[in-house]
């Protein structure tokens, strides 16, 4: 006897069923090894990755995974890495390296101020930069050893970030993040493909006016310890160290325009810092999308990615940032109701991670200033597969090759249910979620249970394969003679096929769907004003 497959019966409209998800497992498996403090992880369009070490030198690790034993840039003999906070500290590539051949970078000069400079690859090949050829684009004077921030990234549009520490010390001494004549404790923004050695963007929200100066983008941080564009989206993540009780994660989204205030030093995180008479109003202020306290051993946050890449869906959209001092990695997870979830992903203890770094294909890699490791960061649970629940007998089930059980119905937890086979006792979605002997999880797809079927006169009926790449076949048994109908619907609900199953006991069909472009459709089966639908996935 043929088993039933899953599908949900619906009265004139979709409901779209939620996908199998798993939680993330984070695993960091050393990448490669043999740095001296490294700082900081770039790319330049391809599949070589560049490592910053804090004394003044560039190392490159090949496509082959190997470290070159060569250096890109050796700049020691102009780099102050005396200070913990100071040495060759960011790198951004051009994005049209590939053609001029500019990379920029962020140290702190003999003297102990910020430099931000331009150099270019040597005529000599590809791995190889000429110390030579340094332009100087900004020059900051640094009060205080400390707080020198030093991450550079391109914008979307083609500008150059540059975020600046408040000077330094404690406690903002100076009161910089907060002066809009300064440009200690911003986010800056350039345009470096025009004017000498620069330009102002017209975009700049305070370009070409009186009382801030042009190159601020945002005001109000402390020390911007790394900060990222999503790929995909644009949104830029801030990633902001507090003083002595909050760490805090900032998110702008793309399109938002420049002028946030993010707070520092009137607000630490949320908190009440130093709130005076020249501090701007609360509603004036761009408070922290996420915050965290020192209450567990955290005390300097990481900023890291939104992963986009490839290789671990479950990390799809995640922004992954640490702590210095703990070693923990967590993920911002976009919540289904909106909003984020932050999740602890690992506890790496205590190897300093310093730094996040992206390749070309959006995997994420790992820092640790005091190993000397770049950690590659993997999702253990990417190969963990979600159970197809199986109906026989009146019962559900699954593989009983998990650690753990826990079955639902409409999505809440049925109390008892435990075990790898379930007995339903009402109609409705069933889910079950398992857990393997790693600590992965994933849920499964849902199962529904109705005694609608009958009504529509479906005794049996499945399409397969399931996902698809050109064609799907039909088998249909119904339990009397009638007339159905046989549509497939997009994602926004559009029909994009149509058939007529004429009187008969059974049908056995076969549609060539090639033209159809990849992504997610409906498959209906209906009977008048009634109709059940399995969810189809075309791949390429």
């Amino acid at each position: 006897m043929k088993t039933p497959i899953p599908f949900i019966t619906l009265l004139s409209f979709f409901i779209f069923s939620h996908q199998s998800t798993a939680q993330p497992v984070i695993d960091l498996p050393v990448f490669a090894s043999g740095f001296t403090q490294p700082v900081d992880i770039a790319h330049a369009g391809d599949d070589r990755l560049f490592i910053v070490e804090k004394a003044g030198l560039i190392r490159i690790i090949g496509a082959d995974g190997q470290t070159l034993p060569s250096p890109f840039l050796d700049i020691r003999d102009r780099v102050n890495s005396s200070a913990s906070e100071r040495g060759l500290l960011g790198l951004a590539f051009h994005p049209n390296y590939t053609e001029n051949g500019f990379f920029f970078v962020n140290y702190t000069d003999n003297n102990g101020n910020t430099r931000i400079a331009r150099f270019s690859v040597s005529g000599n090949g590809p791995n190889q930069a000429d110390p030579g050829t340094e332009l100087l684009l900004l020059e900051i004077d640094q009060p205080f050893s400390n707080h020198n921030a030093g991450d550079l990234a391109f914008g979307p549009e083609g500008f150059l970030y540059i975020g600046t520490g408040d000077g330094g010390s404690g406690g903002d001494p100076r009161e910089n993040g907060q002066d809009r004549l300064e440009l200690l404790g911003k986010m800056l923004r350039i345009d470096v493909d025009n004017g000498n050695p620069y330009a102002i963007p017209d975009s700049n929200p305070f370009a070409f006016t009186d009382g801030t100066l042009d190159e601020i983008w945002a005001l109000g941080l402390r020390n911007p310890w790394r900060y990222s564009f999503d790929r995909q989206t644009g949104d830029l993540w801030i990633a902001d160290v507090g003083q002595s009780e909050r760490e805090e994660i900032n998110r702008q989204p793309a399109g938002a325009g420049g002028g946030q205030n993010y707070g520092w030093d009137c607000y630490e995180g949320n908190l009440q810092f130093e709130l005076t008479a020249d501090c701007p109003a609360s509603d004036q202020l761009t408070f922290p999308l996420h915050t965290y306290s020192h209450d567990e051993g955290d005390c300097s946050v990481t900023g890291g990615f939104v992963y986009r890449g490839s290789n671990f869906p479950n990390l799809q959209g995640v922004y992954l940032y640490a702590d210095f001092c703990s070693g923990r990695i967590w993920g911002l997870l976009p919540a289904i109701q909106g909003g984020y979830v932050n999740e602890l992903l690992i506890n790496f203890e205590n190897n300093d991670i310093v730094s996040f770094g992206e390749d070309q294909n959006g995997e994420l890699y790992v820092a640790g200033i005091q190993t000397g490791n770049i950690y590659r960061l993997i999702d253990q649970c990417a190969s963990l597969q979600a159970p197809d629940i199986t109906f026989s007998d009146d019962v559900l089930s699954v593989p009983d090759t998990f650690d753990t059980y826990q079955w639902f119905l409409n999505s809440e937890p049925i109390s008892g249910a435990t075990a790898p086979t379930y007995a339903p006792t009402e109609s409705g979605p069933y889910t079950v979620e398992v857990e393997d002997e790693r600590g992965c999880t994933v849920l499964s797809e849902p199962f529904s249970i109705t005694s609608l079927a009958e009504t529509i006169g479906i005794r049996w009926w499945q399409v397969t394969p399931n996902p698809f790449s050109n064609r799907i076949r039909l088998e249909v048994e119904v339990t009397e003679p009638a007339v159905f109908q046989v549509k497939i619907y997009d994602a926004g609900g559009r029909l994009v096929m149509e058939d007529r199953l004429e009187r008969g006991s059974n049908w056995n069909r076969l549609y060539q769907l090639e033209e159809l472009k990849s992504g997610l459709y409906f498959f209906s089966l209906e009977r008048g004003k009634l109709q059940v639908v399995q969810k189809l996935l075309k791949t390429e």
